[in-house]
């Protein structure tokens, strides 16, 4: 809004090139051989995950979020990393808490939904440590799929009138067969995507059960993809349900079994979000002074995830999760 007035002019900063014909070239050269990418949460984040990366994650909210790899992506000190906050909760958390990113797209971010405001986000935008490029929910979704169809931009009739499309790096165009006024929002290919999924195998070929929101445009738009799940499972029982295989293993560089890897989040059918650890976290990133040990308990004095998990209750949290996501428990 200028002077009480919106405009069609944006000044939102474009952190990633809608090139897609740079971005064919990549993909030309990934390789698509059916070989075994199992590694560790370790060497995954060393060999995948470089500082300045452009990260998007998958899930939604507190769903299915990548926590083993967010983990290690501080642990191992990543740093000046971009950020699609398409629908980001605690994984931002993390990474803001880590000090690891200085640029993000925001569509939902700093917010745990009805748990509260995360302090140590909030703190990057008003010390002004971050730069900022405002989208929605829909926009970042779509700009996914354009990249995942190979074009450069995917036209829409969102956000107009608002303050929001002015901060965003969108452009107005006019459509060659009705005149009519046009969003234009760039194709978003990040460098790295990391999506949590319910089963996969050895190869990639990743299975989701419940709402995949837009994991696989994710997955296709990335320039590498780890994927994190909570079982490895034979090529055959991928190959009974073909349907549901929302990743396939082209998409994929590496494979990492998580068991709970979605922790504290929740994981639809199978445990539900620890809700006293979240609380935990919003109370202690409240102010630098008592973040920094939560951090040095829960994640640097730990050598990996399984460490972090037993720190939190181990297999008896996750067995009351388990029965509270099946109603058994309230």
């Amino acid at each position: 809004m200028v002077n009480g007035l919106h405009t069609d002019e944006t000044v939102g900063p474009l952190f990633m090139t809608p090139d897609v014909d740079r971005n064919r070239e990549f993909f030309r050269r990934k390789p698509r051989a059916l070989t075994d990418k199992r590694t560790t949460v370790q060497d995954a984040v060393s060999r995948l995950v470089s500082d300045g990366d452009y990260i998007g994650i998958g899930g939604f909210g507190t769903n299915r979020i990548p926590t083993a790899i967010l983990h290690e992506i501080i642990r191992q000190g990543k740093k000046g990393l971009g950020l699609s906050g398409h629908t980001a909760t605690h994984d931002f958390q993390i990474l803001a808490a880590g000090g690891a990113i200085d640029r993000v797209d925001v569509a939902y971010v700093i917010g745990l939904e009805a748990r509260g405001l995360s302090r140590a986000a909030r703190r990057l935008f008003e010390e002004a440590r971050i730069q900022v490029c405002e989208w929605t929910n829909a926009a970042l979704a779509w700009r996914y799929r354009a990249a995942a169809m190979g074009i450069p931009f995917i036209p829409a009739r969102i956000m107009f009138g608002s303050d929001t499309m002015r901060y965003s790096a969108a452009k107005t165009v006019t459509c060659p067969f009705t005149g009519q006024k046009l969003l234009a929002l760039p194709a978003l290919s990040p460098d790295l995507a990391v999506i949590h999924v319910h089963r996969c195998d050895k190869y990639g070929n990743a299975q989701i059960d419940g709402i995949s929101v837009s994991d696989a445009d994710l997955a296709r738009a990335s320039k590498k993809v780890i994927i994190t799940t909570e079982e490895i499972v034979p090529e055959e029982v991928i190959r009974q349900d073909p349907a549901r295989t929302i990743i396939p293993a082209f998409c994929v560089d590496a494979v990492v079994e998580v068991k709970y890897g979605s922790y504290p989040g929740n994981m639809p059918y199978a445990y539900f979000s620890d809700e006293e650890h979240l609380r935990e976290w919003l109370s202690a990133d409240s102010k630098p002074e008592t973040l920094e040990p939560f951090l040095r308990k829960y994640i640097f004095g730990t050598k990996d995830f399984s460490e972090y998990l037993e720190l939190c209750g181990g297999e008896a949290k996750m067995e009351r999760l388990r029965r509270i996501e099946f109603l058994e428990e309230v």
